[in-house]
């Protein structure tokens, strides 16, 4: 992991203050760019979101399909939970925090907003940064891109009916035209365009791709940090009003990130998988697709939505929280391989 990987936090944290005093400062500015939107699509922050996108595709092999009956008792424990529990289970823990235990502290307005902007984050499983947290805790390789590969295949089908089913189930209306179009968007053509660019590059020799990723890698990471700074411009006064806003929406997302990783790791041990796959599945069953989540709640509910800094709180809390995963995984090896003797 790079220094900048490493600190995506503070980064995080450096762009929601500079966002937040840009868009204070700088109000019809920031309206301008809201105003740039085709087919109820923001094409700045579109651009941004491919920018993110499409160099993390390009890591993806999907040639790697063939290896599913490898370990095929590890994928199975990560889709159960990629797609049976975690998008259920944060839309429970957003029901059970927003709606219940924080009602009282949050903008009433804002309630069904932040519910749908969890249930986004929760609904897409991590496509690139698993791949770091898979070296971390010196998970097997072959695994983790067999199950992101898989994993990519059904986010293409499955994202748009879970999200609309948790949605409509959260009482929230569904635009399901939108929601098409960011499948689309924000799936589909990334998928496509990184594919042809990766087998493009491959013909070339394995360098050639090596040497784009590593150009590309800093690119996406800016485009990012960008992105969180059009969105906090735009979420500045909201979160001067409710400063704690931030804080009670991490709240649900580090619990389902602990109970989903958590479940995923006891599975495996019950099933007897060796520990170099069932790190990576618990770490894959836990994070989030987040530059997706965010890219979807923009065009569904706005930039300046709840649900936009809900996605967003997801990626200040990701790399602190992912890395504590990947401590106990690594520090409770001995205990999981005396289970699985």
């Amino acid at each position: 992991m790079s220094i900048f990987e490493r600190y995506l936090s503070l980064w995080v944290l450096a762009c929601i203050i500079v966002g937040v005093l840009l868009g204070d400062s700088f109000p019809m500015a920031f309206e301008s760019i809201a105003s740039l939107n085709i087919a109820q699509v923001n094409m700045p922050v579109a651009i941004l979101i491919w920018l993110m996108i499409i160099p993390m595709l390009l890591k993806v092999d999907f040639s790697k399909l063939h290896d599913l009956s490898q370990h095929w008792k590890g994928i199975g424990v990560t889709l159960f939970i990629n797609w049976g529990v975690k998008p259920f289970s944060m839309a429970l823990l957003g029901w059970l925090f927003i709606r219940v235990l924080f009602a009282d502290l949050l903008p009433a307005e804002q309630t069904d907003s932040y519910i749908a902007g969890l249930i986004l984050l929760a609904a897409a499983p991590c496509t690139a940064m698993v791949f770091v947290w898979s070296n971390l805790s010196k998970g097997d390789a072959n695994f983790t891109l067999t199950q992101v590969a898989l994993n990519d295949v059904i986010m293409i089908f499955a994202f748009a009916p879970i999200v609309g089913l948790l949605l409509g189930l959260s009482n929230i209306v569904v635009p399901w035209a939108t929601l098409f179009l960011s499948v689309v968007l924000y799936i589909v053509i990334p998928v496509v365009v990184a594919q042809l660019w990766r087998s493009a590059l491959l013909a070339r020799g394995a360098g050639g791709l090596e040497s784009v990723l590593q150009y590309l890698q800093p690119l996406s990471l800016l485009a990012l940090l960008t992105t969180l700074l059009l969105l906090f411009g735009f979420q500045g006064r909201q979160i001067f009003s409710q400063p704690l806003v931030i804080v009670l929406l991490a709240i649900p997302i580090i619990i389902q990130v602990f109970l989903n990783s958590g479940l995923a790791y006891w599975l495996n041990r019950r099933f007897k998988v060796a520990h170099c796959v069932a790190a990576p599945s618990a770490l894959i069953g836990a994070s989030n697709f987040f530059e997706l989540a965010v890219a979807t709640a923009i065009a569904l509910f706005g930039l300046d939505s709840g649900a936009a800094l809900a996605t967003v709180v997801g990626v200040l809390v990701e790399v602190p929280v992912m890395l504590a995963v990947v401590r106990i995984v690594n520090a409770s090896k001995g205990w999981y391989e005396g289970g699985t003797a």
